[in-house]
């Protein structure tokens, strides 16, 4: 087995997991810029502090829970300082830099995350690790600290209003073709 040094430990796990992290961004911020400012922020972090976690099997548990923290104190900030937005025109599907998916992949990912916007913000973050970054109850439960019987509802309460977003879609775009 190889020894790695700290700069290829680093890049490994940034391309094990920029992927995965930037979707959970834009889940939660809904602007490609955001989501990359995000994801940039994490790994900063995990460049200055990453050291100090002694299992190098909760890497990604980690990581997602560092930028759900940093997204709640952005937030935080937001709400106590607002300003007011320019005007950037941007689509919500907007690939992630150097991406494999499809162009029909970023349609139907442009249609579930404009459906997950709408769902109450309390379930959408479970709802996004679960889904879109297949993570586990339990990593769930330790990313959002919340016990794992809150994050199973979450995401049954999050996919009910999915399915309720959905069937509304459908039934507008059948009236819509009459």
């Amino acid at each position: 087995m190889r020894i790695m040094n700290s700069a290829e430990q680093f890049e490994a796990i940034v391309r094990d997991h920029y992927e995965p992290l930037y979707r959970f961004a834009l889940s939660l911020t809904r602007s490609s810029w955001d989501a990359t400012d995000l994801t940039q922020q994490t790994f900063y972090v995990w460049a200055i502090k990453g050291h100090q976690l002694q299992d190098t099997s909760k890497v990604k548990s980690w990581l997602f829970t560092t930028m759900h923290r940093a997204f709640l104190q952005t937030r935080l900030r937001q709400n106590r300082y607002p300003h007011q937005n320019l005007d950037i025109v941007e689509e919500i599907w907007e690939q992630p830099p150097a991406s494999s998916w499809s162009q029909a992949d970023a349609l139907d990912s442009s249609k579930a995350l404009l459906a997950l916007a709408k769902v109450d913000e309390v379930y959408q973050a479970a709802v996004a690790l679960f889904y879109l970054d297949d993570c586990s109850y339990k990593e769930i439960s330790s990313i959002l600290d919340v016990p794992l019987g809150t994050v199973k509802s979450r995401i049954a309460r999050g996919i009910a209003q999915l399915r309720d977003i959905f069937a509304e879609g459908n039934s507008c775009e059948s009236s819509v073709n009459r």
